[in-house]
């Protein structure tokens, strides 16, 4: 309601801002046509939805290739990289199960595999721990704070407290359309 989702999808390229400018690593990315966007998006960011947005006919490995194949990645590196983010996510031995075979937990677990096989240098996760048990969700904020330590800009929308209790978070609120820091 307050334009959380919208301002995800602003900076992940997904929509273009209505009035302004928004720099995405220093690319103003309303400026430019689908086409850009799209190439942008796909070599730059992450996205870890919700609802997990995987694939139903593919199954988790499929999935997580699935970014990679759309920059050209070898067949055999694509394999090789997805099965070691399955692996850094705890589903080594699920790699051929289809969406439907895994829990939610485990679904959204492949999502942050597949935001990972580019390598971005942005995450973007859009309430990742809603409607997770709290280990699968844990789960989810350690490998969210791995990411960051690893060098990678996470950012999250999200009402889970433990994740914004996370030592080195900077944490912003949202109302009515406008961003706050907390202090």
């Amino acid at each position: 309601g307050s334009g959380k989702t919208t301002l995800l999808n602003i900076i992940g390229a997904i929509d273009y801002p209505t009035s302004g400018r928004v720099m995405v690593m220093d690319v103003p990315v309303g400026d430019y046509d689908e086409s850009f966007r799209a190439n942008f998006r796909l070599l730059n960011t992450g996205f870890v939805f919700q609802s997990y947005n995987l694939i139903s006919t593919l199954t988790a490995i499929e999935n997580v290739m699935f970014p990679m194949q759309l920059v050209d990645v070898p067949v055999a590196a694509t394999r090789a990289r997805a099965s070691k983010l399955l692996e850094q996510v705890g589903l080594e031995e699920r790699h051929d199960h289809l969406p439907y075979q895994l829990s939610a937990g485990e679904q959204q677990r492949v999502a942050i595999a597949r935001a990972m096989a580019n390598d971005p240098p942005l995450i973007l996760a859009d309430e990742p721990t809603a409607n997770l048990d709290e280990r699968s969700a844990e789960h989810i904020r350690r490998l969210l704070m791995e990411f960051n330590q690893l060098g990678k800009t996470v950012i999250v929308i999200t009402h889970d407290s433990e994740i914004t209790r996370r030592p080195g978070a900077r944490v912003f609120t949202m109302k009515q359309g406008e961003l706050k820091a907390d202090v």
